[in-house]
């Protein structure tokens, strides 16, 4: 393949993955369960955790925006998918003449920016209603990115188990999910966290995000920021290969 065949295969890909992204926006982001579980569930288990515990804005914004991202950039592939599997358009999107890897791509982009879009009302109600300042703001644009992208691919992973049923993929999300908010530094500083549990932050992509977003706030890091960033770009790839996997074999 020439170097002009693989740019017009790449652009095709590309425009693929779009159409694919778009479709889910188009369809899926006003859904009742999405809403719920992207936006109500992580405000109000927050809420639970830090209502009552001291903290300044600048310590639970961050946080807040850390676990916005974990369930909205993963709420979105576990309902389409499943829906659209019962409903046979998935096989025709899988049988399109582009690769898997349009295929996972745009679906983790639909994640990807829904959440992009609920992880600015945290933002926005941290600077306009707190006035929480933001010490430095490459980290926090860099943290929200990745940290997005990584969950979405995360989710379009789990959606790959093939079942016609969102709450079976949503089941098996929550048991990964939730230990993460707690073994990621949000609600207990990592060198506070008892035994075996702190070794395991070092294996939460949350621990790097959340740890990224921290410092646009506090001016502060566990690890240090290209530690973090290469962290995350390592989960990104290793759930993009693993979901590529996973699709190719439940769907020969």
């Amino acid at each position: 393949m020439t170097d002009q065949d693989w740019l017009r295969q790449l652009r095709v890909e590309i425009i693929a993955a779009w159409a694919i992204a778009k479709k889910d926006m188009l369809i899926y982001y006003l859904k009742p369960n999405i809403i719920v579980s992207g936006m109500l569930f992580p405000l109000f288990m927050f809420l639970a955790f830090a209502v009552g515990r001291p903290g300044e804005p600048s310590v639970l914004i961050p946080g807040l925006i850390a676990i916005t991202i974990l369930f909205s950039a993963s709420s979105i592939e576990p309902v389409s998918i499943p829906i659209e599997r019962r409903m046979k358009t998935f096989d025709r999107l899988i049988s399109a003449p582009v690769s898997l890897h349009a295929v996972v791509l745009g679906e983790s982009m639909s994640g990807f920016l829904y959440s992009i879009g609920i992880a600015s009302v945290p933002f926005l109600a941290g600077l306009i209603i707190f006035g929480t300042p933001i010490l430095q703001i490459a980290p926090l644009v860099i943290g929200v990115l990745l940290t997005s992208f990584c969950f979405a691919t995360m989710g379009t992973l789990f959606a790959s188990y093939p079942t016609e049923s969102p709450g079976d993929i949503m089941s098996m999300l929550n048991v990964v999910r939730l230990p993460l908010i707690f073994i990621s530094g949000i609600f207990i500083p990592i060198d506070q966290i008892p035994g075996i549990a702190q070794y395991a932050t070092y294996f939460s992509p949350l621990t790097y995000g959340n740890d990224l977003i921290h410092a646009a706030y506090s001016g502060t890091t566990s690890f240090s920021p290209a530690v973090d960033i290469m962290m995350l770009l390592v989960f990104i790839l290793i759930f993009q290969f693993a979901a590529n996997r996973l699709y190719k074999k439940f769907n020969e």
